[in-house]
C-alpha cells in the first residue's frame, strides 16, 4: 500500500501505534476519546483543508459518537469503517478496537473510504428497508450487519443506517445486490 496522504484521525495512542506498525510512517490526529475538544476539532479542520482527513474509529458506540462530532464540524471528511468483528481483542476481554485489527483489515478499510454527501437526496426509504427485511424481522439486525459489511459503510440501528445510506449515495440497485449476497452467506439462497 502507497503512502497515505491524509492525516488519519483515530481516538488514542494505541490506534496511532497499530497503524504506524501496519502502515509505516503515516499522520494521526488522536482525539483521546469521544470528548473531542474544540482544539482538536480545529486540528482537523487544518488537516482536511490543507491533506484531507480520513476518520477510522472504533465500530462501538463512543467511535460512533466520535464519528458523528466530527462530522458536524468537518462534512467532508473521508471515512473508514471496520467491522466489529475484526475489532475483537485477542484475548476476548477488554472493548473493541482499531488496536485489535489485523493488518490486512486495516488496508482493506482505508482502500474502502467514502466521503459524505449531506445534502444528498434520499435515494432509499424506510419502506426499502422493510421490504428488505433490514428492518422489521427477526433477523434484521444480523442482515444490517452484514450488509453495512458488503457496502463498507458499518454497523448502524435502522435510523443511522437509512442516514449512511443516503449519505453515501448508495442506490437501491446496490442495496438489493447487498442483502442478496449477505443473505446467501447467512442463510443460503433467498429471494428479495
Amino acid at each position: 500500500m502507497k503512502k497515505i496522504k491524509e492525516v488519519i484521525v483515530v481516538e488514542g495512542r494505541d490506534d496511532t501505534a497499530r497503524l504506524q506498525q501496519v502502515l509505516g510512517d503515516v499522520d494521526t490526529i488522536e482525539t483521546n476519546g469521544s470528548a473531542i475538544n474544540e482544539q482538536t476539532i480545529q486540528l482537523i479542520q487544518q488537516a482536511q483543508a490543507k491533506r484531507g482527513v480520513i476518520v477510522i474509529t472504533d465500530p462501538d458506540f463512543n467511535g460512533e459518537r466520535i464519528r458523528r462530532k466530527i462530522l458536524e464540524q468537518v462534512p467532508d471528511v473521508k471515512q473508514a469503517f471496520l467491522r466489529r468483528q475484526d475489532s475483537v481483542p485477542a484475548n476476548h476481554h477488554g472493548s473493541l478496537g482499531l488496536e485489535h485489527a489485523s493488518g490486512a483489515v486495516i488496508k482493506r478499510a482505508l482502500q474502502a473510504v467514502w466521503t459524505t454527501d449531506q445534502g444528498g437526496e434520499q435515494l432509499i426509504s424506510q419502506q426499502d428497508l422493510l421490504d428488505l427485511n433490514l428492518i422489521g424481522a427477526a433477523e434484521s439486525r444480523h442482515l444490517r450487519e452484514r450488509v453495512g459489511d458488503l457496502l463498507h459503510i458499518g454497523y448502524g440501528n435502522a435510523k443511522q443506517f437509512l442516514r449512511r445510506l443516503a449519505m453515501f449515495q448508495i442506490t437501491l440497485v446496490q442495496l438489493q445486490q447487498a442483502v442478496q449476497q449477505a443473505k446467501e452467506e447467512l442463510h443460503g439462497s433467498w429471494e428479495i
